[in-house]
């Protein structure tokens, strides 16, 4: 089994090596790596130069002018070849060195699931040993996504062909587009999908999410918008109880 996995860059020079690092750690080696640059002008480029020749041949890059991250994911997700796809974003790394072995043993298990996913945690920004947050998908369930709830996006990873049957990430919405998707493929195809139990990803705080009051505003609009775009009743106060149960993952 082929794994690919995605990671979108515009000018992450100061974090994606410590990307790149967990990458070339992972004991499962078959991979398929995708690197879509958005046209970075720090530096970034010259650090995906310096690591393509050190994955020997496994790491492949474009850099060309995009319409936002959700663009460079679906970029990335027409020209891999793995099995199963996963993203990695540029700020972010695997938290330990089997993540991929576990998804692949995951999916070699059970041949009738189409998607795995698990945890994740959230460090400080100014302190790299500090746990923030700790996201637990372990309570996800399809009925849940009217209230916000949804697999830890970066711990996501399923079939390839799922994308070519259903769709890629819709580029309608400026920072939900990951929702829609989970929507689309729980809600209305009803993908069949596995927990694994396992931090799979470290990520940095101040994502485009949760960066400010105007973005978590924006986020619950578009998570009503990708709701009802599937038949899934919902409003802004359900999507909002999400809000209430993050407080318990603070650590």
């Amino acid at each position: 089994m082929r794994i690919s996995i995605i990671t979108a860059t515009y000018n992450s020079a100061s974090t994606v090596a410590d990307t790149f690092e967990s990458v070339l750690k992972q004991t499962y080696k078959d991979i398929d790596y995708w690197v879509i640059d958005g046209g970075s002008t720090d530096g970034t480029i010259d650090i995906i130069k310096e690591y393509e020749a050190v994955f020997g041949g496994r790491m492949h890059y474009i850099s060309e002018k995009d319409r936002g991250i959700y663009d460079a994911m679906n970029k990335g997700i027409s020209r891999c070849t793995g099995d199963v796809v996963g993203i990695l974003n540029s700020d972010d790394y695997f938290t330990s060195d089997d993540v991929l072995q576990n998804v692949a043993h995951t999916f070699s298990s059970n041949e009738t699931i189409d998607a795995v996913y698990g945890d994740i945690h959230f460090i400080s920004d100014n302190n790299p040993d500090k746990i923030v947050r700790y996201y637990s998908s372990k309570m996800f369930r399809p009925f849940w996504l009217r209230f916000g709830f949804m697999p830890a996006h970066p711990s996501f990873y399923v079939k390839r062909k799922i994308y070519q049957e259903h769709g890629d990430y819709s580029l309608d919405y400026k920072i939900a587009a990951d929702y829609d998707i989970m929507v689309r493929l729980f809600y209305k195809h009803k993908i069949q999908a596995e927990y694994i139990k396992k931090d799979f990803v470290t990520m940095r705080t101040g994502g485009m999410s949760t960066k400010n009051v105007r973005n978590r505003l924006l986020i619950t609009k578009e998570d009503v918008k990708a709701c009802r775009a599937y038949g899934m009743y919902t409003n802004q106060l359900m999507i909002s109880v999400k809000y209430l149960y993050k407080i318990f993952e603070f650590l």
